[in-house]
């Protein structure tokens, strides 16, 4: 009893999901490790997710119902990459495949295995949390220790949060403020980790090709320039900043939307995303090149304000009951947003009839990412800016196809982007001909991701409708025919948002003002509803959100 009970003890789990990489992973480091020594055996474990991975055949594009084919591909290249780099340590990755539930999967193998230590990166996604809260409480009534490292962003949220009296702080100032500095990466590096124990009967899966998940025919899928994995991630992080003077001088927003041969950004938010990258190893080395140079650029415009950003969501989202969605949502302004199908499609499909909207979500379909601004235009002429339609439908779009798709970011953005929550100035708009233009006048952009408009001479680039029709005959490009026409008139449609987004704001703030006075007369008159303390909690948070 006594040797098996030490067996056990000696067998570790490390259960990837995010964080697939082998350096900064605090429960990869703490798995090979049981009790004061090594490790006798450690299992590295990942789980194929049907929720994920199930493809679905109504979907708008090849993939699941959650994952378009480039975020599927990304996550299979980074699976491989992990795989081989826990080979070169005299290890590897067993991959499970769920039936259903990722949960009753991880359950079993604990139990068939005989484990005695769970290690895992900590989540804060509501389906993460239910997922590992059912785990955790099968290995604790089972005797199996459980880590749980927050190791995916810089700081923990709930430490924030608790540090913030309880409440998600809901400015970038504040947050920075509470936050500090980060903790230090784990920087050991490994010459071998412990043997893979005995699997006994489980079939270990070699990674499959997206071809093989069965999403049909994806031969005509373009293949997205962005490789998956821990190898390229570093990579490219060691090339961005090896341009020291441009690391200095980064400042976000700026930067060019329509570079897409080059991409004037580091595209390093898919390898965060699936954790092929530490953000504090990340935020480390920013903070080496800053040491090296005169002067460089502060938060929240650097880059390392850009990884505060990041924290800076991850909290509120942790904090904030319904974050995903507009009811029920104590930070979201409640906008009676328009039901059109037809327009969403055109949106989401990208045929618009405009064609800066169209090849970003062209770009979005084929490759899994665009520049922020690029989301920016988008998002905006899909929400507050043209069509009015809710921001619900625009995430869940994004969520599915971009490579980075991050619910805390994505649902963020989209509440700051829709004027939602965040930031209140619905009047500036993005324009779907002038924006683009000012960045690149002679179309490059729009040229590659339609090539139906390839020919169309850069005066109309931008407007063809608006070019004669003997021009659009000599560029072979009819509209109407060939390409669409737009579908709302810019200037009308964007002055009807206004003034639908300035009543809806108009309502909101009549409803709060109606929801205080109330609150203030039960204070007044002793309400038997609740006490004084609770109600006085009640007031203090209705008044913050305004």
């Amino acid at each position: 009893m006594e040797a098996a009970a030490a067996a056990a003890t000696a067998a570790s789990m490390v259960w990837f999901r995010k964080g697939l990489r082998v350096h900064d992973n605090p429960a990869l480091d703490a798995a090979r490790r049981c009790g004061g020594g090594a490790a006798a055996r450690l299992y590295p474990v990942f789980v194929l997710d049907p929720r994920y991975l199930r493809p679905d055949p109504a979907a708008a594009s090849p993939g699941s119902a959650r994952a378009g084919v480039a975020r599927v591909r990304f996550l299979l290249e980074s699976l491989r990459d992990l795989d081989a780099r826990l080979r070169r340590l005299g290890s590897r990755l067993l991959l499970l495949r769920a039936r259903d539930d990722v949960a009753d999967a991880v359950c079993a193998a604990l139990k068939d295995w005989n484990i005695g230590k769970l290690c895992f990166e900590s989540d804060t996604e509501p389906y993460g949390l239910a997922r590992d809260k059912k785990v955790t409480d099968f290995a604790m009534a089972s005797g199996i220790e459980v880590f749980t490292p927050v190791s995916h962003t810089l700081f923990d949220p709930a430490e924030i949060i608790r540090k913030n009296g309880g409440r998600p702080p809901l400015t970038y100032q504040s947050f920075v403020a509470i936050a500090g500095e980060p903790p230090e990466p784990v920087m050991e590096e490994y010459s071998e980790l412990p043997p893979v124990g005995d699997t006994g009967e489980y079939e270990l899966l070699p990674v499959p090709t997206v071809e093989e998940l069965g999403y049909g025919d994806i031969s005509q899928e373009e293949i997205s320039p962005f490789r998956g994995g821990e190898t390229e991630a570093l990579r490219r992080m060691k090339e961005s900043l090896q341009n020291k003077e441009w690391v200095a001088k980064f400042e976000k927003p700026k930067g060019d939307p329509s570079a897409f041969l080059k991409p004037a950004t580091t595209v390093l938010s898919p390898y965060l995303k699936f954790g092929c990258l530490s953000s504090r190893y990340f935020y480390r080395c920013i903070q080496d090149v800053y040491r090296s140079v005169k002067n460089h650029t502060k938060p929240p415009v650097s880059l390392t304000g850009q990884l505060l950003w990041r924290d800076f969501f991850y909290t509120v989202s942790f904090g904030t009951p319904n974050f995903d969605r507009m009811k029920g949502n104590s930070i979201c302004k409640q906008i009676p947003w328009s039901e059109n199908e037809e327009l969403f499609v055109a949106w989401r499909d990208g045929r618009t009839g405009y064609p800066w909207i169209d090849a970003i979500m062209l770009q979005l379909r084929k490759w899994g990412w665009m520049h922020h601004l690029a989301r920016h235009s988008v998002a905006c002429f899909l929400t507050r800016g043209d069509l009015f339609i809710h921001w619900e439908k625009g995430r869940d779009v994004f969520e599915r196809l971009l490579i980075d798709s991050d619910w805390a970011i994505n649902n963020g953005n989209w509440l700051w982007l829709s004027c939602s929550s965040f930031f209140y100035q619905y009047h500036r708009i993005y324009s779907p001909i002038t924006f683009g233009k000012k960045y690149d006048p002679n179309g490059n952009y729009i040229r590659h991701f339609i090539p139906v408009l390839k020919d169309m001479p850069k005066e109309y680039i931008y407007e063809p409708w608006t070019a004669p029709l003997s021009i659009q005959k000599k560029a072979n490009c009819i509209i109407g025919e060939d390409y669409p026409k737009p579908v709302i008139d810019h200037e009308t449609a964007s002055k009807e948002c206004r003034k639908k987004m300035g009543e809806a704001y108009a309502s909101s703030n009549s409803i709060k003002r109606t929801s205080s006075n109330s609150l203030r007369r039960k204070v007044s008159h002793g309400g038997q509803d609740a006490s004084n303390s609770s109600i006085a909690k009640l007031f203090k948070r209705s008044s913050r959100a305004e």
